[in-house]
């Protein structure tokens, strides 16, 4: 008969990197900065429960997107009792996320399609192009590229 070791539901940290695709010091960084948690062994090994791992797909999904770890975390920290988020939980808290993926990704369209035609014409005249700012117009509105931000300079289309 099997012993009833309640350590045997737990991974080595090694154990926990092969079955996530996450390097060991991937996992070490993520621990330190309190994204996850382990136990420690009485000779100090780390131990990780397997929920853990739904908790890395999720911290690893959020980043791959260009979600901050900062974001990452306080998302971890809105769910009660520090549990593993839950399908729900992932809808929830990646509808929040949306807008701002949105205006990264409009940003970015923006950005290509400005440079496409920059590109085409093969000019890059400053008198011309559309990437121009005759008298330095736009100095006055910030630092920076700003008529990419959309945020902070919203008719950066009208010209």
């Amino acid at each position: 008969m099997p012993s009833l070791d309640p350590g045997r539901n737990l991974l080595a940290i090694g154990q926990l990197a092969e079955r996530s695709g996450t390097s060991v010091s991937a996992l070490r960084f993520y621990e330190q900065n309190g994204l996850i948690a382990s136990e420690r062994t009485a000779g100090n090994q780390r131990r990780y429960r397997r929920d853990v791992l739904r908790r890395i797909a999720f911290i690893r999904t959020s980043q791959r997107v260009g979600i901050s770890l900062a974001e990452i975390r306080a998302a971890l920290e809105s769910l009660p009792d520090a549990r593993t988020p839950t399908r729900a939980d992932w809808v929830r808290i990646s509808a929040r996320w949306r807008r701002e993926l949105d205006a990264r990704i409009a940003d970015l369209q923006h950005l290509r399609s400005e440079l496409d035609g920059c590109i085409g014409c093969g000019c890059l005249s400053l008198a011309t192009c559309g990437l121009r700012n005759p008298g330095d117009v736009l100095g006055e509105t910030g630092r920076g590229a700003v008529r990419w931000d959309s945020a902070s300079h919203p008719d950066a289309d009208e010209e």
